[in-house]
């Protein structure tokens, strides 16, 4: 636990939540500024900061629950989609410093804008593609399996 992080302290009791799910790893509860009618934010009761310093056991205890979490929240509000999403690191739009995932229930018409997708030129991809491949290491791909 992180004494300064506020979903630490909604873990603790220390700060009230609308709780829709916990166990002894993961809590669930409704978002204080939602996007839409059934938002939910994911955490693990284990603090790390984001999605890219969680330990591989902690992700894949949560991943699981966060798939069965958005599922409830579908049928609770007849959602037809959902967004699963998570932010890292403040240029991302992060705000809290614990890792966190928002299930954000779509609706038909639901007047929110997709991603703001642009074309890129194939050479421009294929170059890209290239240079992510090149940083990964066999460490880092031991540890993926």
């Amino acid at each position: 636990m992180n004494s300064n992080c506020i979903f630490c302290k909604i873990i603790t009791g220390e700060i009230p939540s609308d709780k829709v799910y916990e166990d002894d790893s993961v809590m669930a509860f409704l978002d204080i500024k939602p996007v839409s009618r059934g938002h939910v934010l994911v955490i693990p009761k284990n603090h790390s900061a984001d999605l890219l310093s969680a330990d591989n056991e902690t992700l894949k205890d949560l991943m699981p629950k966060v798939k069965q979490i958005s599922q409830a929240v579908m049928k609770a509000v007849n959602a037809q989609g959902i967004n699963v999403s998570t932010n890292n690191g403040a240029a991302a739009g992060q705000i809290i410093f614990h890792l966190h995932f928002h299930l954000i229930p779509r609706y038909s018409k639901d007047g929110l804008p997709p991603w703001p997708h642009h074309e890129v030129e194939l050479k421009t991809r294929t170059e890209l593609a290239e240079k992510i491949k090149e940083k990964f290491t066999p460490d880092t791909i031991t540890s993926l399996l």
